[in-house]
């Protein structure tokens, strides 16, 4: 059996057909390469001439293969990625010749996109790992399978080749129902949640024409996403007697991954993130009935308090289960504290 994640690093492979091979040359080449290559790469590359059916040239990606031939295949040298490298100081939590695993500071927009060409954690990564990038479809860049928003901080994996791409991708889309995959978050929030431990079941979509914000959606709506986060407040900050406090830290945990989940779905239960520009605009004037000390810190406080702590997956190579955390970033061990006092 053929390791998919050592191909990047030869220029021709020769592979051989099994007593059981069949069927297009293309898909045969997805399934013997262990998805290092999508079957529309492969097929690109049939048409350019870089795969030969038994010492002859074959262009054609729906050619048969059968039993005992010998397949040649060009693998093309990774091409340089569109966005650039830059110098931009990274927080390595883990690093080898597959994955890189960072603590992105709150600030930090993750992807090349309109208003943010350059800047970006992807700039950031194309700089730090440089020729360990074996490629991601033929390209020299990360493979960048979640998000986190701009303002939000915490753990994030990325993957260094196709391979690793793929199997962190299909754990990610999993969601972790069948398998270790693990996203938690802490919050902290104006409020607290009815219930001190919760599931938020609630769909997700596009808030009116706004390309970027989202909203609560009923379920027959065109846009409506399934979404579902899970919740759990770890501490209280100024309880009342009748158990209603003026902000609450939460953890979160997901089990799905959509634009803006957690934002939106406190928002959606009244107890919006403290500094969340979009969803927590009703709740500016709660920040008098704060103490002083406290009052100056919320004020003041630049983002949505939102920290991505702790990240679980499947390592793609190994199979090893890997757990990393982030330590909750300064500003937001600030805004705690302040709370508590």
């Amino acid at each position: 059996m053929n390791d998919p994640f050592n191909q990047g690093e030869q220029p021709r492979k020769v592979l051989s057909a099994g007593e059981d091979a069949e069927g297009r040359i293309d898909a045969w080449l997805a399934a013997e390469l262990g998805g290092e290559f999508s079957r529309n790469r492969l097929k690109a590359l049939i048409e350019q001439g870089a795969v030969s059916l038994n010492g002859k040239p074959c262009t054609e990606p729906k050619k048969k293969v059968a039993p005992g031939d010998t397949i040649e295949i060009d693998l093309p040298e990774p091409e340089d990625p569109e966005p650039k490298g830059e110098d931009i100081p990274l927080d390595v939590l883990y690093e080898d010749k597959d994955v890189i695993v960072i603590a992105k500071p709150a600030g930090l927009v993750v992807h090349p996109g309109v208003g943010n060409w350059t800047g970006t954690l992807v700039n950031a990564l194309i700089f730090h790992c440089g020729d360990s990038l074996s490629g991601i479809g033929g390209v020299k860049r990360p493979g960048i399978v979640h998000r986190l928003d701009k303002d939000t901080s915490g753990v994030m994996v990325a993957a260094k080749n196709d391979a690793a791409h793929r199997h962190l991708a299909d754990q990610f889309a999993d969601h972790g129902r069948t398998g270790p995959l693990e996203r938690a978050y802490m919050a902290v929030v104006w409020g607290r949640p009815n219930g001190l431990k919760g599931t938020i079941d609630a769909p997700l979509g596009r808030a009116g024409g706004d390309r970027t914000k989202r909203a609560v959606k009923k379920e027959d709506s065109d846009d409506a996403r399934h979404a579902i986060t899970h919740y759990e407040v770890m501490e209280r900050f100024h309880e009342k007697p009748d158990a209603t406090s003026l902000a609450a830290l939460i953890e979160c945990r997901l089990e799905t991954g959509r634009t803006h989940q957690i934002r939106v779905h406190m928002a959606h239960v009244g107890t919006p993130l403290i500094g969340d520009k979009e969803y927590a605009g009703g709740f500016k004037t709660k920040v008098n009935t704060l103490p002083e000390e406290a009052r100056a810190l919320v004020s003041r406080f630049p983002r949505q308090a939102l920290h991505a702590f702790l990240l679980a997956f499947e390592h793609p190579r190994t199979g090893e289960v890997m757990e990393f955390e982030a330590p909750v970033p300064d500003d937001m061990a600030e805004l705690i504290e302040a709370l508590r006092a």
